[in-house]
């Protein structure tokens, strides 16, 4: 018997005995995980008197539905033809609602208003190959938005002054070039400027007036945190966060006028994180750490602490407030739980009642979903990488087949909560190991800046420490790991399949860079002042000392030691990682005689943003493997997709020896 049919042999007993030990637990669908939710992101308008939130028309395309508060019948009031609407806010007068939307996932998107009263839909910025966004309303100002926009220079976003009435647009302020964003006062007016210096850091402008010039506040090197938040209300200060005389990031106020600065919130383990404002002024009013891997909220004002502490009663998972109305009495609540879908509370502030709006995913209430566990592991070097596991309801953590999950950024984070990817994987019968590797945020500026150049070095043997963590305490196979991900985790994962050949049995790559010379080279044209942190964080194609360390560090060049199956999937309109990181990378292993199976979407961008392009991907990587772990898996339709999919499949085998 060749190596190839003991192989297959072996997989399917594998596969046999995992289906065995998982008999009591029921397969969860993916279109239960990944579809679209029945309803989600509901946000009260600032009259108080509707409600509005995104849930799928007959076409099972997301739209916003309206209804009023005390009544029961919705109005879809929008028309999206494909891609469904992912966000979306109310005007000030309560009259209209605002929607970004992109082409196929280019991610230059435009900014649409409907008028719930005709239902007529206006595009804001109808400027083409230009990415616009929503900065700022103010209740002062109910028919104004100020929106950032690359109209003049694709390079530089400058903000723009819009009529909800007309719809004509004015230049409110120029970008100089190394601006990338933006703050605004009471008045509506741009008062602070967020700019990146050559060196990769940070210098935070005012000025007085939208006439007076701009001056430096704060100018800080790479290694800082330095980020706005907020105005007073009276504009004579700022709320910034910052890493300065200090490691985790703090929350502070700082007088324009004298520098001196207040500090209103920190923790000596956590940066601050989200925040809680006021419906129609400016300021902060509660601030968010992380405690043991948990959401936490303090107060900045005492007059918040009694509704803090009614929440943290009423809801037993993690929250954050989603929504206010403009008279401060009603709040919309989301919750994310382990083991149960987001839900959705209406808070009212004066009775201090909490009251269930809706579960985004109702049909997984009461399936048995996975706990997600915090951990702690520690590195080679000493550095402890906070970390969440997930494991297969049912099973007793031993030996499992396992699934590194890592993610995206890298200057992000994974959090607790409800994720449908571990949750899928879990049901599937896989240990899942998600861990906050250095360079990721949320831990203070020590661990950030110790991923500085480290791609494929140090943030790579981070991820293989995690690994050896979980086969040492008996819950990992080590035979039977893969590596999955997506943009830094897709990365992550070709990187460990061509610089640690023998760690990962499989590896599934979704959106990753495979060369970092290619991938700096073309990133958008709009991320020009961002980039100089990129080169800095990551390194300099341009400089001849970090050549050999790039080249190093790019999969590609070491495609040739890939041995374990590889899947990559790949939106052909991603503006951050090209279409040519996958197709570079695929060429190089096919040139070797090397297996893959590519996926491409010819309508999708970074990452699958429709419904059936998310499940047909998913199909295709839970068969994938399940093949490698010997897991569960549901079977594609006999069709080969899922209908409605736009999926290009290229499997490229293995030449025979």
């Amino acid at each position: 018997m060749n190596r190839a049919r003991i192989v297959t042999l072996l997989c399917l007993l594998s596969s046999l005995s995992v289906l065995a030990q998982d008999a009591g637990v029921p397969l969860i669908a993916r279109e239960l995980l990944f579809g679209n939710p029945e309803r989600t992101r509901p946000t009260i308008s600032p009259s108080g008197e509707q409600l509005a939130w995104l849930a799928p028309d007959e076409k099972n395309v997301l739209q916003v539905w309206v209804r009023p508060v005390a009544g029961k019948d919705a109005v879809c009031v929008t028309a999206d033809k494909k891609r469904g609407i992912r966000s979306y806010s109310w005007s000030e007068d309560s009259k209209s609602i605002l929607y970004g939307q992109d082409q196929d996932g280019d991610e230059n998107f435009h900014l649409f208003q409907v008028e719930l009263a005709s239902k007529n839909v206006r595009d804001l910025t109808p400027w083409q190959g230009v990415r616009a966004s929503l900065l700022s309303s103010s209740p002062k100002q109910p028919n104004v938005i100020l929106v950032t926009a690359n109209v003049r220079d694709r390079k530089s976003m400058d903000v723009w002054r819009i009529s909800l009435d007309t719809g004509a647009a004015v230049l409110d302020t120029q970008n100089p070039g190394d601006v990338n964003g933006w703050g605004v006062d009471a008045q509506l007016l741009v008062r602070v400027a967020i700019a990146a210096t050559q060196d990769g850091g940070t210098e935070l402008r005012v000025r007085e007036s939208v006439k007076a010039p701009w001056k430096a506040l704060i100018t800080v090197g790479l290694e800082e945190i330095v980020e706005f938040v907020d105005f007073t209300e009276d504009g004579r200060s700022i709320i910034i966060t910052s890493s300065i005389n200090a490691d985790t990031v703090r929350l502070l106020e700082k007088s324009l006028k004298s520098g001196a600065e207040r500090v209103l919130a920190f923790s000596d383990k956590s940066d601050v994180g989200d925040v809680i404002g006021y419906p129609t002024r400016h300021g902060v009013r509660a601030a968010e750490v992380d405690v043991d891997g948990r959401m936490s909220w303090t107060p900045v004002e005492p007059s918040m602490k009694g509704d803090l502490e009614v929440l943290k009663k009423a809801i037993a998972g993690d929250w954050r407030v989603a929504s206010m109305d403009a008279s401060d009495t009603k709040w919309i609540i989301s919750e994310t739980s382990d083991q149960s879908p987001m839900r959705f509370w209406m808070f009212d502030r004066k009775s201090k009642k909490t009251e269930l709006l809706f579960t985004a995913q109702p049909k997984l209430e009461g399936l048995p979903l996975a706990q997600m566990k915090p951990v702690s592991i520690p590195a080679r070097d000493g550095l402890v990488l906070p970390g969440y596991l997930s494991l297969p309801p049912g099973k007793d953590a031993k030996a499992l087949p396992m699934v590194l999950l890592v993610h995206g950024g890298p200057w992000g984070r994974d959090t607790w909560g409800h994720n449908s990817t571990a949750q899928w994987l879990a049901n599937r019968g896989y240990a899942v190991l998600q861990v906050n590797f250095r360079s990721s945020t949320g831990y203070g500026k020590k661990f950030l800046n110790a991923g500085n150049r480290q791609w494929g070095l140090a943030m790579h043997d981070d991820l293989l420490d995690a690994v050896a963590w979980a086969v040492g305490q008996g819950i990992a196979d080590p035979k039977k790991v893969a590596i999955m991900g997506g943009s830094y985790g897709g990365y992550a994962t070709l990187a460990g399949l061509a610089f640690t050949p023998d760690t990962f049995a499989c590896g599934v790559d979704i959106v990753g860079p495979s060369n970092i010379f290619t991938l700096l080279a073309t990133v958008p044209p709009y991320w020009a002042a961002f980039r100089r942190q990129l080169v800095s964080r990551i390194g300099d194609p341009e400089n001849p000392q970090d050549k050999d360390m790039l080249t190093k560090a790019s999969p590609l060049f070491s495609a040739h030691r890939i041995k374990a199956p590889l899947m990559i999937g790949q939106g052909a309109n991603d503006p951050r990682v090209k279409q040519a990181e996958s197709e570079q990378i695929i060429a190089a292993m096919e040139k070797n005689g090397l297996p893959v199976t590519y996926v491409l979407y010819p309508d999708e961008g970074h990452g699958f943003a429709r419904p059936e392009n998310r499940i047909d991907f998913n199909a295709r990587a839970e068969g994938f493997l399940a093949k490698c772990l010997g897991g569960r898996a549901e079977p594609l339709p006999k069709e080969g997709k899922i209908a409605g999919s736009t999926a290009q499949v290229k499997v490229v085998a293995a030449k025979k020896p």
